[in-house]
């Protein structure tokens, strides 16, 4: 995903500007060391299931003030500092824009991607 070219097709929408006061974006990237261990990470292999990916998103496009929710994760073997995933969530307010995020990130790392990391 280009983000700067998601804003700004984001912001073309119809209703943008009348129901949209805050965008939130999370770019994930590739550490370069496990989570749990702090090992040394060479590269993940990726696997996203874009169907579950897709159903999180129209679930909680359905919350009260969100206007427009995008979401992106690459597929295959990536190394540190490669991007892994994009997720974009506009609304109306920043109690129920972050919510959303929150959840959103949470879930689509819990049940839509899968990652092995290869240590070196």
């Amino acid at each position: 995903m280009d983000v700067t070219k998601a804003l700004a097709d984001l912001k073309k929408e119809p209703g943008f500007a009348d129901h949209v006061g805050m965008v939130l974006v999370h770019n994930g990237v590739v550490r370069g060391w496990s989570r749990k261990d702090k090992h040394n990470v060479v590269a993940i292999r990726v696997t996203p299931d874009r169907q579950r990916i897709n159903e999180i998103c129209r679930e909680l496009s359905a919350r009260p003030g969100i206007f427009r929710i995008l979401a992106d994760a690459a597929e295959g073997e990536l190394a540190p500092g490669d991007d892994v995933l994009f997720l974009v969530v506009a609304g109306d307010i920043r109690e129920n824009v972050k919510a959303v995020f929150a959840e959103l990130l949470d879930r689509i790392k819990a049940e839509a991607v899968t990652k092995e990391e290869i240590f070196g």
